[in-house]
């Protein structure tokens, strides 16, 4: 890895409801860590282009589009958010039903995923900036793609029940199933669990449990 980019990652990576977000957070803030959720920014970035007119199917528009965003990033605790032309949408507004709908559509397109690869790299950058320890990056595809190289890699899984159970209690009422077919059979950095990475079922486990055994793992590794 780049010399710039010398700082601790932790890969969290899993499908919706399967305790990511969670698990990041508490993990962020125990370790001094910078928080990043990159599923945040696909609903972004959708948000965006929904406001535009865009739909997934028009792919010349959408990069069109593309060319007129800045990225950057605004801090809030320990969670570093996208803005887009120096706005940073509401978590109401990235996370309504439209966007629920068209956000793995949207993420699917190769065009996307290279259009945010480089800002999601450079969340180092950021972290080192705001003196973080490290970054823990969550999503679907930070252990295969984005930080393949990360010493901490993580799949989080639970069983369709709890998942939809979880989604419900959140007020979310979507296709689980639906969303694990796209984001598993899309062309350019599909859900899989990455090679190396440790898988965790979290369907029985409380948030403290998860949390003291991606610990455990963590101060093992740096042992050895």
């Amino acid at each position: 890895m780049n010399n710039i980019y010398r700082c601790e990652v932790i890969a969290i990576d899993g499908g919706a409801a399967t305790g990511k977000s969670s698990t990041a957070r508490a993990l962020a803030e125990q370790l001094n860590f910078m928080h990043v959720d990159t599923g945040a920014h696909y609903r972004t970035l959708t948000a965006s282009l929904l406001q535009l007119g865009a739909v997934p199917k028009q792919t010349a528009r959408i990069a069109a589009h593309l060319k007129q965003l800045h990225l950057s990033t605004e801090l809030t605790g320990q969670s570093a958010l996208l803005s887009i032309n120096n706005k940073a949408p509401s978590n109401e507004n990235i996370r309504s039903a439209k966007v629920n709908a068209s956000v793995s559509l949207f993420a699917a397109l190769p065009d996307i995923r290279k259009f945010l690869f480089d800002y999601q790299r450079g969340q180092l950058l950021v972290a080192k900036k705001y003196g973080f320890k490290g970054i823990i990056m969550e999503g679907r595809d930070i252990g295969t793609t984005i930080f393949p190289d990360a010493k901490f890699r993580f799949f989080l899984e639970a069983d369709a029940s709890t998942r939809a159970a979880r989604r419900l209690k959140e007020g979310v009422n979507d296709s689980i199933t639906n969303r694990d077919d796209l984001d598993k059979t899309r062309k350019m950095a599909p859900l899989v669990c990455s090679k190396g990475a440790i898988r965790i079922d979290t369907s029985q486990l409380t948030l403290k449990d998860v949390i003291e055994r991606i610990l455990a793992i963590i101060n093992i590794k740096q042992d050895d």
